[in-house]
């Protein structure tokens, strides 16, 4: 939280003095804005291209776990997640807010920390932090996010264009994320049975990075920008493969047809998911939280994304005459089903 083991309580500073020490910190990064933290709203001066809006709310104890989730990541990933949601519309992200509401457990160094994770993802994607509120809590950490970005009216893509004889594509890898909260659930319990006992995370870095400070896949959206490629749809993976695929199914009206052996998963999240007896392609399709992109193009635009190494091609489209289904290595076809993150399942634990 703070290097120097300093505490300032919130309730000496108050709330415009948060707000000041907040808003010292970060610097604009796009003409659109012209006014942005310390008024009652943000001014904001769009061109002639169409404005998408999206916003999240991460909860303590729901979304998140203080034991093991820095701050400073926390503060990173409530943006990235958001920037997320505006690449999957092909969008270009430009603007965000940050709402809070906290309990007295948190001092101001903490906010700082956490400010240090949103500034650091604000350049990171080349966004405005233009506003949000503060606010109390009596039970924890609650965070509030909305981004807004920009795209071209043509260039905007929906999950609802996917059509028959598309190529299915996802970016990344999968399962990686639902994994590394595996890891860290197990050594939260460890420390829980023994405060003397260490995390023992080095050898899984990479799929804890993928839990605690995931990716928005902006890189992808520049690159398809640059061959003038448009997605027929798309979403991002957020709630597992196999719901966002039916999203896409529902949403276009068709069916999706996926390979086993096609799906991209890392060795780190395949050798640990076997450790735990849990089995990868589980992993990938239902754990949720990889921020990846999962979108349909046309057999035209094969030829263009063919050589990407981060983009993998695991199935395809068909008329909606059967339901959306895996085909096994064995050759075997298996009804996909969404198992991923549901809100109101008691129990639940995950992040949307």
């Amino acid at each position: 939280m703070s290097t120097t083991g300093e505490r300032t309580e919130l309730n000496k500073i108050g709330e415009f003095g948060l707000i000041d020490r907040i808003k010292s910190k970060f610097a604009t990064h796009n003409p659109e804005t012209k006014v942005g933290i310390g008024d009652d709203a943000a001014v904001l001066a769009p061109h002639s291209s169409r404005t998408v809006v999206s916003t999240d709310l991460l909860v303590e104890g729901v979304h998140f776990d203080l034991s093991y989730v820095p701050v400073q990541h926390l503060g990173y990933k409530a943006i990235a997640v958001n920037v997320s949601d505006i690449a999957a519309m092909n969008a270009l992200p430009k603007q965000v807010t940050v709402s809070l509401a906290l309990s007295n457990r948190f001092s101001a160094e903490a906010i700082d920390a956490f400010y240090q994770g949103v500034r650091a993802a604000c350049q990171d994607y080349k966004v405005d932090l233009v506003g949000g509120d503060t606010s109390s809590s009596t039970s924890g950490l609650l965070i509030s996010v909305t981004a807004v970005g920009e795209v071209e009216p043509e260039k905007i893509t929906l999950r609802s264009g996917a059509k028959e004889g598309d190529i299915i594509c996802a970016t990344g890898d999968l399962g990686g994320a639902y994994v590394g909260l595996q890891i860290l659930e197990r050594e939260k319990q460890v420390f829980m049975a023994n405060p003397d006992m260490q995390p023992q995370l080095e050898e899984y870095d990479y799929i804890v990075k993928r839990q605690l400070k995931p990716s928005a896949r902006m890189d992808i959206i520049h690159e398809l920008k640059e061959q003038n490629l448009v997605p027929t749809s798309m979403i991002d993976i957020s709630d597992g493969l196999a719901s966002e695929l039916l999203h896409l199914a529902r949403a276009s009206d068709v069916t999706m047809c996926i390979y086993e052996d096609k799906l991209p998963i890392d060795k780190m999240t395949y050798d640990t998911a076997i450790s735990f007896n849990i089995d990868p392609i589980t992993c990938a399709l239902n754990g949720g939280e990889d921020y990846e992109l999962l979108f349909t193009i046309g057999q035209e635009d094969y030829e263009s994304l063919k050589n990407h190494p981060d983009i993998h091609f695991i199935g395809y489209v068909k008329k909606n005459i059967e339901p959306s289904h895996l085909i096994t290595k064995q050759g075997n076809v298996v009804p996909i089903t969404a198992q991923g993150w549901n809100h109101w399942q008691q129990g639940d634990t995950e992040s949307e």
